[in-house]
């Protein structure tokens, strides 16, 4: 670099680093001032030498890094500093953690710690655990340490989204799909809403580009119309306000790509159907005694003008949710008869909304309240998830994800005390939420004075009563009952425990049993018996003799099988196949021409099996998984697991690429729905036959007061075959949706 482009580039960073004081939500004192000059000088020295991928100097990055935190989240001086460090430690061996101590105190030096223990986490993993899981199981067990560990990682995270074009492809589809997977959650967790919909907009442009830019431009071609509408809609309501001699301002905006997207899917519809892409927000002034009354005053005025969808009143003013969220949302018939949906905050509610849980800080500061902050609480709840870490890595990732992205019902208990619940949780979830004890102790419950099934689902307003008997212990099923992490986990280890006495039995069984078979018990019998008997481990082995699902006949079946594996690997050597001719490797090649699927750079040829979970066609886009027992799976790039996978097991992912498939047949589903009228099924069954290539196997149609609905099983040689006869589908009279499942 000239010098000009040095003085240019230090110009910039000490722009970059007066705008990150000037945009802090906290008013920093003269003190946090030196603090933040002093981490600023230790990050530019520590990272005078680096550069990112871009080619720009790597002060950017902390400096970024620290914005988010001051500005889009809100924290305190300490984390602006500790964000300033995130990365000293780690890529500088001019300081360790003492020295950052030494300068900036101890509760500085635990976060940096816990930021640098997350980013260079132990990689000597095992293969058949997911080092990425093992990865986040460690940050996610971090929390126990300063929550604000995690909020500086989330926003570490949002820059490294903002800024990955540079990358190359399968790292962006990686560092993409973990951000949905776990830090998105994470971030709606908190009550970072906006953060969490920078993300889940960023992950979709890496993950799915060709959707996120398709919905992206859409949004824009709409946008002037909408911007109309909400100009239109908003002047109505004004009228009224004035009147009233409110402060108030009124905003639209639009929802986010990915929640666009998430309705697409959910509801089967196209970008078009999507009948609420936009909400209007009103924000009000309040002092704090009148805000409930303003808010319901502003909905009677809203309802006066527009039409209320009495089902979707959402009060979160009288319960907030768990993050601390509090809003009125409604959803009217604006003008046009469209959806709208009307937020309604005031000053208060619209911050804690944006920045969580530091505007709770700041309200709280003033106050006497004496409830519990909800940061703390909630970090109280994730450390009983924490309690009982699953043994695998993956399983304890996806069932601390279980309470993330929840949403709530408010239940009573007999006492009349308000507890919240994810939605969908069962009697099971609510006695486990009170104590474990009476969880475990759990017989039956009562909904609103009536006896109910343990996998009843609960519904807000419920009133509960929780039976217990002493003898009551969990059994197996109440996995499918419970859908909290607290129960869940709660349940498996008393499970584990059974299965650990009856395995210990189990295992002086077989040593008897071994022994008439004049065979020893020892550690390669075993893995022997576990592979046999298709185990994953020996404990399986054991609970399995134990409980007598393997019994006498079939360990004799084992013990001479092993006796004849010798003798057939002889036979085996003997009747070895000659060697293949020249002809006949060619006569191959023309077969395998058609081998369909090709995966990695070098484009190999490899056996494979197609996932269940989303049942690829050829022309879909796709990737290999590599299983432990089942060898190579292909999954769509948008099957539902894809996220977690690619998110989970990067390291096991491989590209897959198909290559001509017009030779092989494969199964599909379509699913159409309309308007009966005579002679449909006829016309339909017409399209099918008269679309070459398409074989009909079995055919399904319900008609229900004039509305039909059906299923049709085809196979076809590839997807394009199949989207051409959903075109045609769509084209008959009276058909209203095309589906493939």
């Amino acid at each position: 670099m000239t010098e000009i482009d040095i003085e240019k580039e230090n110009a910039a960073i000490a722009k970059a680093y007066r705008e990150l004081l000037r945009v802090s939500y906290r008013t920093l004192t003269k003190e946090d001032k030196v603090q933040i000059r002093k981490a600023f000088d230790v990050a530019v020295d520590a990272h005078k030498d680096q550069r990112r991928k871009s080619g720009e100097a790597y002060i950017f990055h902390p400096i970024a890094v620290a914005k988010i935190v001051a500005k889009e989240i809100g924290l305190d001086a300490t984390s602006i500093v500790a964000a300033l460090l995130h990365d000293v430690v780690e890529d500088s061996e001019r300081y360790t953690i003492k020295d950052i101590q030494d300068q900036f105190g101890e509760t500085v030096a635990k976060i940096v710690d816990g930021l640098t223990k997350i980013s260079s986490l132990n990689k000597d993993t095992d293969m058949d655990v997911s080092m990425q899981a093992e990865n986040f199981r460690k940050m996610l067990l971090t929390l126990n340490d300063d929550v604000r560990v995690i909020i500086i990682k989330i926003a570490d995270r949002l820059h490294n989204m903002q800024t990955m074009d540079s990358m190359r492809a399968d790292k962006q589809i990686k560092i993409a799909s973990e951000t949905l997977y776990i830090y998105a959650p994470l971030a709606h967790r908190i009550g970072l809403y906006n953060i969490k919909t920078d993300l889940e907009d960023l992950g979709l442009k890496y993950t799915e580009p060709d959707v996120y830019y398709d919905i992206l431009n859409k949004i824009k071609e709409s946008k002037e119309d909408q911007d109309i509408y909400i100009k239109e809609f908003s002047h109505v309501i004004s009228t009224s306000l004035d009147k009233e001699q409110l402060n108030y301002d009124i905003k639209g905006r639009t929802k986010s790509i990915f929640s666009i997207r998430r309705k697409m899917l959910n509801q089967g519809v196209t970008f078009d159907e999507v009948y609420d892409k936009f909400a209007v927000r009103i924000v009000y002034k309040s002092d704090p005694e009148n805000e409930k009354f303003l808010a319901w005053k502003i909905y009677s005025i809203v309802t006066d003008h527009f039409r209320p969808n009495p089902i979707r009143l959402r009060d979160w003013i009288s319960s907030p949710k768990s993050t601390g969220y509090e809003a009125l949302h409604i959803t009217v018939v604006g003008p046009k008869g469209r959806w709208v949906e009307v937020q309604i905050r005031s000053e208060r509610m619209n911050e804690i909304a944006e920045k969580g849980y530091a505007a709770h800080y700041k309200y709280k500061e003033g106050s006497e309240k004496d409830d519990d902050d909800t940061i703390d609480s909630w970090v109280t709840k994730l450390q009983e998830t924490l309690e009982n870490p699953e043994p695998n890595a993956v399983d304890f990732v996806e069932q601390f994800k279980l309470n993330l992205y929840s949403k709530e019902i408010f239940v009573f208990t007999p006492k009349g005390d308000l507890k919240s619940l994810p939605k969908g949780a069962t009697p099971l979830d609510f006695a486990f939420s009170i104590h474990t004890e009476v969880g475990m102790k759990t017989r039956g419950a009562k909904v609103n004075g009536k006896l109910v099934p343990l996998s009843h689902e609960l519904k807000s307003g419920d009133r509960l009563e929780i039976l217990t008997a002493e003898n009551a212990k969990p059994n197996p099923n109440w996995l499918d009952y419970a859908t909290t992490a607290k129960a869940r986990g709660k349940i498996k280890s008393a499970l584990k425990e059974d299965k650990k006495i009856v395995a210990e039995d189990g295992k002086e069984i077989l040593r008897r049993k071994l022994k008439q078979l004049k065979i020893n018990l020892d550690e390669k019998s075993v893995n022997e018996l576990v592979s046999y008997f298709k185990h994953k481990t020996s404990l399986d082995l054991f609970y399995r003799i134990g409980t007598g699902a393997i019994d006498n006949t079939m360990l004799k079946e084992f013990a001479s099988s092993r006796s004849n594996a010798f003798m057939s690997y002889i036979k085996n050597k003997i009747s070895r196949k000659p060697n293949i001719s020249k002809e006949e490797l060619e006569k191959d090649e023309i077969t395998s021409k058609y081998d369909l699927l090709v995966f990695g750079k070098e484009e190999s040829k490899l056996d494979y099996k197609f996932a269940n979970c989303c049942n690829p066609i050829p022309g879909d886009p796709v990737f290999g998984f590599l299983t432990i027992n089942d060898g190579l799976k292909v999954h769509k790039k948008n099957c539902p697991n894809a996220v977690s996978l690619q998110s989970n097991y990067a390291y096991r992912i491989m590209t897959a690429k198909w290559i001509d498939s017009s030779q092989q047949e494969f199964p599909a589903q379509i699913i159409l729905s309309g308007i009966d009228n005579l002679g449909l099924v006829n016309t339909i069954t017409k399209v099918i036959s008269s679309n070459m290539h398409v074989n009909m196997k079995s055919i399904s149609f319900e008609s229900d007061d004039g509305i039909f609905s059906g299923k049709i099983n085809v196979v076809v040689n590839n997807n394009n075959m199949l989207k051409k006869l959903m075109d045609n589908l769509k084209k008959i009279n009276g058909i209203d949706k095309v589906q493939r499942v």
